[in-house]
């Protein structure tokens, strides 16, 4: 038995494997900021810190000695609860497969949101600067005429590259953007979706608890997302109703590089 307390649930095996695939779809779906930059990982839930190479200097028990003490970076864990009535898993062990899973669905929402924006907007309670944040370049201002967007993003991309920071390039869209992005057109019909692929010679993500978007190089060594325990579903507690189950992660994000990336801003 592990910290996810699986064995305890009044959960089939059948069932367990409906809820990690509804999960997994959902997550693939909506987690997208970490598909932008370097994943490491999973190092496991014990994993509790990020070496990063630097020390900062304390009083030593002596005048003779120096001291210093390491310095590392905590990895912050994420959870969100959900329910699941008993009724339906009953109804996946009968064989049914149109199950209501409205209330994981939400969860796994909840959860990709947090984690796209602690990657790209920071999370200031867990110590995690997001890209956004990080980055010194002015912000490029962004309106409503999606048709203009590649006139954004070209000269996003020309300012990392006058500053020697190399492609492919990737473009985070907060959902608003991405959708006004893939319905419009340019003068002359050219499709804005496809030019822009064209600029960033990389992907364009949907990514959900983004606003705006956020130009960044795809070289790598740049952003590092560390990953300890990835996305796992546990057991909390159950009724005579439902289960109440959760989706848990832990990380950390390093930025490397603050310069290779350029903010769009609403």
């Amino acid at each position: 038995m592990n910290h996810l307390y699986r064995d305890l649930a009044p959960v089939s095996a059948s069932s367990w494997e409906l809820i990690d695939d509804e999960v997994r779809e959902q997550l693939t779906t909506h987690v997208a900021a970490r598909r932008l930059v370097d994943f490491a990982g999973p190092l496991g839930w014990t994993t509790s810190s990020l070496n990063v190479g630097r020390v900062s200097t304390i009083a030593a028990p002596n005048a003779t000695l120096s001291g210093s003490l390491r310095q590392v970076m905590p990895l912050a864990e994420l959870r969100a609860p959900f329910l699941v009535s008993r009724e339906e898993l009953r109804a996946i062990d009968r064989g049914a497969t149109n199950i209501d899973f409205t209330d994981l669905e939400h969860a796994a929402l909840l959860m990709a949101e947090a984690e796209n924006a602690a990657i790209v907007s920071g999370w200031a309670e867990a110590g995690i600067t997001g890209i956004g944040e990080s980055t010194s370049s002015t912000p490029i201002a962004l309106n409503a005429d999606y048709s203009q967007y590649p006139k954004f993003v070209a000269s996003a991309v020309e300012r990392l590259r006058a500053l020697g920071i190399g492609g492919p390039y990737g473009l985070a869209l907060g959902p608003a953007s991405y959708l006004g992005v893939v319905e419009s057109t340019e003068h002359g019909g050219l499709i804005v979706f496809d030019h822009l692929r064209k600029i960033l010679g990389g992907p364009i993500v949907r990514t959900p608890g983004v606003l705006g978007a956020v130009v960044l190089s795809l070289r790598g060594g740049d952003f590092n997302f560390v990953s300890g325990e990835d996305f796992s579903v546990g057991y909390e507690s159950h009724d005579e109703q439902s289960v109440r189950l959760f989706i848990e992660e832990s990380f950390a994000f390093k930025i490397e590089t603050p310069e290779a990336a350029v903010l769009l801003s609403d």
